[in-house]
């Protein structure tokens, strides 16, 4: 696993011009995984002892943080994240915090899951960030109110100790805890502001509730499917595909950069385990003159097996949601690995597939999920 690179100490002050100019980070070996604090997946900051000089919700915000160094407000900067007041000692004569005085923040998870790393990115906070910070994580069924997760019935455990961090720079921390997670406790001490939190892992859906659907999208990222790989990332994310909803514009979806050879484009995904594939959507919301010209689909059961064609070369139209109901022999196929091949190039904004676990999928599934504590 490639090291971590930390930062420690303030960054510069702001001195104009670019305000990332002189933003501090290194390269995470787990953000290539999904988001499992993504709002788009049904996130959120729950609750916060203080959020004096901004809002918890900021955390979460998918785009980077913003800094526009004439914003205040009634009560001073206006800062793109969650910032606290300062604190404050017990009276003149210990007028510093104790060791144990630290603001937090109870994060719902927008889906379960296995989290491999999480970053905290005090973008913009230079000399206001948190001197140091620390993750909890805890497995609850439901939707637990916050006195219920911050009553003394819950288990927390250390995904982050108490770790010194840098201001202005992304820091990043491997997690190695193989459970399946609900909801995070961000505690920064003794004050400060985070920008960003990112949680990365690999979504851990309940067996029972999928087997309760019966059909559902089976690549879906919020049910377990993720990205494998793709044969360009220029412009946008290929797990944007598998996102929940509908794309709202055009960089909500997947696009390539122009080919200039005879080839085409890809992307390989791991499905929640082995299913039966019945229908297909492929949508192209918002790529007008870019999006894909054909589409076709092949799967595979397991790591090894051969590549079979379930959806012919097909035309696609641009901006247009476009809908297939797969044949009787291709729609009983075991599979655990779907590939779309897009020709030449271009985009998708999302990649829908309908059907069921087989009997040995659901088996796995329901396995794994009592390994995770599940």
């Amino acid at each position: 696993m490639t090291a971590i690179q930390s930062f420690t100490g303030d960054a510069n002050p702001f001195g104009g011009g670019d305000p990332y100019a002189d933003y501090r980070t290194a390269d995470f070996p787990f953000t290539h995984l999904a988001d499992l604090a993504d709002r788009r997946l049904g996130a959120g900051v729950i609750a916060a002892n203080d959020e004096f000089f901004a809002e918890r919700e900021n955390m979460l915000k998918p785009e980077p943080a913003e800094f526009d160094p004439e914003h205040f407000g009634h009560k001073g900067k206006i800062m793109d994240g969650w910032e606290t007041r300062r604190r404050r000692g017990i009276g003149a004569e210990q007028p510093h915090p104790t060791e144990d005085d630290h603001d937090w923040a109870l994060v719902r998870l927008g889906a379960p899951g296995v989290i491999r790393g999480i970053v905290i990115d005090t973008a913009h906070f230079r000399g206001n960030y948190p001197q140091a910070v620390s993750v909890e994580g805890t497995s609850v069924a439901g939707s637990p109110s916050p006195e219920e997760l911050l009553s003394g019935d819950v288990k927390w455990t250390t995904l982050v100790p108490r770790t010194a961090i840098g201001g202005h720079a992304a820091n990043g921390f491997a997690v190695d805890a193989e459970q399946r997670f609900t909801h995070l406790r961000v505690n920064q001490h003794p004050d400060g502001g985070i920008a960003r939190l990112r949680v990365h892992g690999e979504v851990a859906p309940d067996p029972a509730w999928l087997a309760t659907l019966g059909t559902f999208d089976l690549v879906a990222l919020e049910n377990g499917g993720q990205v494998e790989d793709a044969s360009d990332r220029f412009y946008s994310p290929a797990t944007n595909t598998i996102q929940p909803g509908r794309s709202r514009k055009m960089d909500d979806g997947w696009e390539t950069r122009r080919r200039r050879d005879k080839g085409n484009d890809w992307i390989r995904y791991q499905l929640v385990e082995q299913s039966q594939i019945r229908a297909v959507e492929i949508d192209t919301a918002y790529l007008k003159g870019n999006s894909a010209g054909w589409a076709a689909l092949s799967v595979r059961d397991g790591e090894s097996s051969e590549w079979v064609e379930i959806l012919p070369r097909t035309r696609l139209q641009p901006d247009t949601n476009h809908r297939f109901v797969l044949g009787s022999g291709t729609a009983g196929r075991a599979a655990t690995h779907v590939r779309i091949d897009i020709f030449p190039d271009g985009g998708i904004s999302r990649l829908r597939l309908f059907g069921s676990l087989t009997e040995e999928g659901a088996a796995r599934l329901a396995a794994r999920h009592q390994e995770l504590g599940g």
